[in-house]
């Protein structure tokens, strides 16, 4: 038993570090991960990197590709654009729900991880060009205390799911947060104002333009940058 715990937070710890690299930036789009070079970049065993991978895999982070194993999810125009319908639509009905069903912890919930969203730094010292982790992680956060006043499980995790893949392309933007027309904060601000107003209406069609606007300008970005990764695999 004590064997079985311990494996398990091993495969924990890779799996949060292999998460880390990815959405960090620091594995890239399209990057094979052979298990050689996971074994000892992470001083694990096969089987908890295989493990992890696994996890990743459900969680759309990385793919399997027959007789090449595993590799960090590939971009591209199209897998934006079915995303984007999928999150638009999914997203916004689970955020419906959840300023229905969600109760009085939710609302804290949501005040809290808004207050550490508007306080994370969005640039980290080293690197202008992409979000911090920092940020990263409280906009995450953020978005899923929005929706997780919702009480049908599968689309809650659908809706997780999604906004995991989502992530590999707001890392890869270097534009996304940057825009001289974009509000951002105020764009988050009026998703909790309306959340907590339990207005399920204005926060569903916020959270839809929230997501289509986000989504076209990875697109803007990509079309105007020949070398971009997404331009390399549409």
């Amino acid at each position: 038993m004590n064997r079985q715990g311990g494996s398990k937070t091993r495969t924990d710890g890779v799996h949060q570090r292999l998460r880390g690299d990815i959405l960090g930036g620091r594995l890239v789009p399209g990057q094979r991960l052979k298990f050689p070079e996971l074994c000892e970049r992470y001083d694990t065993s096969v089987g908890a990197a295989r493990e992890a991978l696994t996890r990743l895999a459900a969680e759309g982070l990385v793919k399997t590709q027959a007789h090449h194993g595993y590799m960090v999810t590939p971009l591209s125009h199209e897998d934006l654009a079915d995303l984007t319908r999928a999150r638009v639509e999914i997203e916004s009905l689970v955020l419906r729900l959840s300023v229905l069903d969600g109760d009085m912890h939710w609302e804290a919930q949501a005040v809290a991880a808004h207050h550490l969203l508007e306080r994370a730094p969005f640039f980290a010292d080293s690197d202008h060009d992409h979000p911090s982790d920092a940020w990263a992680e409280a906009h995450g956060a953020f978005h899923m205390a929005l929706l997780a006043g919702c009480g049908n499980r599968r689309l809650h995790d659908t809706a997780r799911a999604l906004r995991e893949e989502a992530e590999l392309y707001r890392q890869w933007s270097v534009s996304f947060g940057q825009e001289p027309d974009r509000d951002l904060p105020g764009e988050h601000r009026a998703l909790l104002e309306a959340a907590i107003a339990r207005d399920p209406d204005l926060a569903a069609e916020l959270l839809r333009d929230h997501i289509a606007h986000t989504a076209q300008l990875l697109i803007s970005c990509a079309e105007d940058e020949p070398n971009s990764t997404l331009g390399g695999t549409a």
